[in-house]
């Protein structure tokens, strides 16, 4: 589990001056990874870090040969066009660069004028995913989403037996895992209407966004050798935004008994940038479960994970519509959310996860599920605002949803933010929705 060291002090101000104002996602205690190149260029996609309003080129600044020992190996594993052999290297590599960068990104540092050379502005550039994703599996970690979808269907017993003791998950569909920016069109499949003789084909008329954390894992097990609470967040590399979207009257008809498929394979958006989980380590919380709730099996168990299992990290949803989009209006905020809402933490979907030997390699990807709080605007999918579609949400523009239309664009946002610690962000993840095939 990462401790604070000198990279986290909140006094440091960086020569890149946007990194230095208030709001900004990417202060010089930040540092997060991704991949990029200059917007409408055909040269490879490379390794970048975000500081302030810029990126730092890693391709250009290996060029450079200002690092040396295993900072200058973790660099020059991150000029490939994805972040997986940097990602298996493991926390010390990590974080020998990403000490580096800030001690060269910091005010009067020796190495200025030689990695402004290396700058690039984030407007003028464009992402690819950062790893090769070869697995993805969804969890389902908040238990006020779990309850509100459970109401839905089931009143008088909301939860399965199982959610208090299981973190439950599913195997995703990597392959339609895309970057922010990437829109999609609607996607059709079997619905059955509850009063229909039969099922037809057709559009989802019920089209929803999902807000969820992602984890990226960087270093992976051996196929039989589950990892142990205690080393858990060692294989994590760091953490984005997910919108894992989702066809709910496709997904109604098809879900039993073996679960989603079509209603979830057809898109699923990333925000471009990974923070680090050291980058996250002022925000870190304890967790605990409810009074009267079963306790987790050892094997889910650990001092560490109850004393800083959690992120104290605030999680928004913005709906622009088309008529916005046109008026020049401002989004709409959907829900408000935090990170400390779920249930179960990273280690322990990590552990879980790993548990029956399966082996994790570098670049799987982990949604943690809709992380949904307790409160009213809290709830991280429209399935759950509207109670299955039957109060629609009033916009401030007068417009009215219980589920997404073609023109609508999600954008998800998630920070931290405290007195004692400069602000860090994940930036956002944002898609539009277009008319189907």
């Amino acid at each position: 589990m990462s401790v604070l060291n000198e990279t986290h002090d909140p006094a440091l101000q960086s020569w890149v001056t946007s990194a230095n104002q208030a709001e900004t996602d990417f202060p010089v205690q930040n540092l997060p990874f991704g991949v990029f190149r200059p917007r409408g260029s055909d040269t490879a996609f490379r390794g970048g870090v975000a500081i302030g309003d810029r990126i730092v080129d890693l391709a250009a600044l290996q060029a450079a040969g200002l690092y040396d020992g295993q900072a200058a190996q973790a660099l020059q594993a991150c000029t490939d066009t994805c972040l997986n052999r940097f990602m298996a290297m493991g926390p010390k590599a990590w974080s020998a660069l990403r000490l580096a960068l800030s001690r060269s990104l910091r005010s009067g540092s020796a190495h200025e004028a030689a990695i402004r050379a290396c700058l690039l502005p984030q407007a003028e550039a464009e992402y690819a995913l950062p790893a090769q994703i070869g697995d993805y599996t969804d969890f389902y970690t908040s238990i006020h989403h779990a309850t509100n979808i459970g109401r839905l269907f089931r009143p008088d017993n909301p939860l399965m037996p199982n959610y208090r003791w299981v973190p439950i998950g599913y195997h995703g569909r990597s392959s339609s895992l895309n970057i922010s920016g990437s829109d999609f069109k609607r996607p059709q499949g079997q619905i059955k209407l509850p009063d229909a003789e039969q099922p037809v084909f057709g559009p989802c008329k019920r089209l929803d966004y999902e807000l969820e954390v992602g984890i990226f894992i960087g270093t992976g097990n051996a196929q039989g050798q589950p990892v142990p609470m205690e080393q858990a967040e060692a294989h994590v590399f760091g953490l984005c935004i997910l919108n894992d979207w989702s066809a709910r009257d496709i997904q109604a008809w098809e879900y039993q008994p073996l679960g989603p498929f079509l209603s979830k394979n057809f898109a699923s958006t990333l925000s471009p940038w990974i923070v680090t989980l050291e980058a996250l380590a002022p925000y870190r919380s304890a967790w605990s479960r409810p009074a009267g709730d079963p306790q987790p099996l050892a094997y889910l168990d650990s001092e560490q994970n109850r004393s800083q299992g959690g992120f104290d990290l605030q999680l928004e949803v913005l709906l622009e519509t088309a008529q916005m989009r046109k008026q020049g209006q401002a989004p709409f905020r959907l829900a408000l959310s935090n990170f400390d809402h779920s249930y179960w933490t990273v280690a322990q979907m990590v552990a879980h996860h790993t548990v029956n030997g399966c082996n994790l390699q570098p670049g799987d990807f982990l949604g943690s599920g809709t992380m949904s709080g307790p409160q009213p605007g809290s709830e991280g999918a429209l399935i759950e605002r509207t109670k299955g579609g039957k109060e629609p949400v009033v916009l401030a523009n007068g417009e009215t949803r219980t589920f997404l239309e073609d023109g609508d664009r999600i954008i998800m946002r998630a920070w931290c933010q405290g007195d004692k610690a400069r602000r860090i962000g994940l930036g956002e993840v944002s898609s539009t929705v277009l008319p189907a095939a």
